[in-house]
């Protein structure tokens, strides 16, 4: 059965929580509304939930943040989920930290979103950089955890095995679909208060500030974290799975064409694509 909650109403996470074994905060926002801000989500609502948690003692409770979380970092969505961390250990010392990487998957904001047409606007020339990872990895880690009663207390960073560019993962995109997404850079001091305009005027997510300000900030790794090799688990590299996100993207002409082969990705190593403008 599912219960209803209301992250605002301390009564209604209680009654969500008072039965369980294991809880799991899976709650967040990549960028904030009308009705909920980073504060709101990702450090009152943790504190609510590590509270009820506490109350009725739960045995494991498994608070999940993000990668980069860091109180002081120039990012609110990173500074918010840093504070998190904080507020949780506070209340529940053996809460489980799970910092993922940026996710790939079905619906995600990364793949999906540099092969869509909208995402036209960048500020940082697409240069920041971090280890991708695929959401059934992370599924499966989360999965260890709620068996694995040694991970109580522990930081876990959950990153993939290559670290890539935007403009590399977006050249793997276009390669995937067969079309060239055009990305405009436009100045941080402009986009900025342009994505917070759009913010407020339109009623569909478009890109926030805060996000033009994560372009800037590469990922970090923390190397006192646990990571997959501690849960047993061998991370997939995002270049081997593309074609099973993207191939919906293609064009009817090249919709089943197959995947690169590993000689076909070989070879085409071996040449220099020059191109002529003039």
């Amino acid at each position: 059965m599912v219960d209803e909650y209301d992250l605002r109403n301390t009564q209604s996470i209680e009654e969500s929580v008072r039965h369980s074994d294991v809880v799991y905060n899976l709650i967040g926002r990549m960028y904030p509304t009308k009705n909920f801000d980073y504060e709101d989500v990702h450090v009152e609502g943790a504190e609510r939930i590590a509270e009820a948690v506490s109350k009725y003692d739960v045995d494991r409770f498994i608070h999940v943040s993000s990668y980069n979380a860091d109180s002081t970092s120039p990012s609110e969505f990173f500074r918010t989920k840093g504070r998190s961390e904080e507020v949780v250990r506070s209340i529940f010392p053996e809460a489980t930290i799970v910092r993922p990487a940026p996710l790939f998957g079905f619906e995600d904001h990364l793949l999906h979103k540099l092969a869509g047409v909208t995402n036209l606007f960048t500020s940082n020339h697409m240069q920041e950089r971090f280890w991708p990872v695929h959401v059934v990895d992370v599924g499966h880690a989360l999965e260890a955890m709620l068996l694995d009663d040694s991970t109580a207390s522990e930081t876990f960073e959950l990153y993939g095995p290559k670290n890539y560019s935007m403009a590399e993962i977006a050249e793997l995109v276009d390669k995937e679909i067969i079309k060239h997404r055009r990305h405009v850079n436009v100045p941080k001091r402009i986009l900025i208060p342009v994505a917070r305009v759009l913010n407020k005027l339109l009623w569909w997510p478009t890109m926030s500030a805060d996000e033009v300000e994560r372009e800037f900030i590469d990922q970090k790794v923390d190397p006192s974290a646990k990571t997959f090799k501690d849960l047993g688990i061998e991370p997939a590299e995002i270049s081997n799975l593309t074609y099973q996100y993207l191939q919906s993207y293609r064009s009817a002409a090249f919709y089943d064409q197959p995947p690169a082969t590993e000689k076909e990705k070989r070879e085409e190593k071996k040449f220099l694509h020059v191109i002529d403008d003039q």
